[in-house]
């Protein structure tokens, strides 16, 4: 019990001082903030703009880290569609072959095959084609709403007057020292 109330005191210890070395402890936050003008279209227009070429929108936002998994999510199951639909051709067309009376018993991986099984392979095949499309669809929709959320989220305003602070006071009813009562302050500034 001791060890985990250290490590939680040392871990909102570690919190708390990152919080204050942030803002630099003896800087003064002037009353007059930069204000920056919002603009009601960027958006829209991070959104329009990866619609039309994926990744477009997160270089809008200068979100660029992003990129390689927009075009990862995207990219892989275009891969696994390219992939599904060849096989599916090799199958489709070694079950025509055997509908035409055409058996090559010598082919590596068709000779030993029955009819049903080519079928199967040929099932198994188009239903992980039409997974791969439904999966990049799900992957450039995703990238869409992240541009639009993301610059909606740009011109969310976060300054030092709203700010949240562990705080640690001493029990002053009990007077022992390992009664330490655990808050969270949420203070807001007018």
């Amino acid at each position: 019990m001791k060890n985990k109330f250290f490590i939680i005191v040392f871990l909102l210890g570690v919190w708390q001082s990152t919080i204050f070395a942030q803002t630099g402890g003896e800087e003064k936050v002037s009353k007059k903030e930069e204000y920056k003008p919002m603009d009601p279209l960027a958006p829209s227009r991070a959104a329009f703009y990866t619609t039309v070429v994926p990744g477009l929108g997160q270089i809008y936002n200068k979100k660029y880290w992003k990129l390689p998994l927009v075009y990862a999510g995207i990219g892989v199951p275009v891969y696994f569609w390219a992939d599904n639909q060849r096989n599916y051709d090799r199958y489709r067309n070694e079950y025509k072959k055997r509908l035409q009376g055409i058996r090559d018993e010598d082919d590596s991986t068709f000779g030993r095959l029955d009819d049903q099984r080519l079928l199967d392979g040929q099932n198994f095949y188009r239903r992980n084609r039409d997974l791969s499309v439904v999966v990049t669809l799900g992957f450039y929709i995703l990238s869409i709403v992240d541009a639009n959320v993301d610059a909606h989220l740009m011109q969310f305003n976060v300054n030092d007057r709203l700010t949240i602070k562990p705080a640690f006071e001493f029990n002053s009813i009990d007077n022992t020292p390992q009664q330490y009562q655990y808050a969270v302050n949420i203070q807001y500034r007018f």
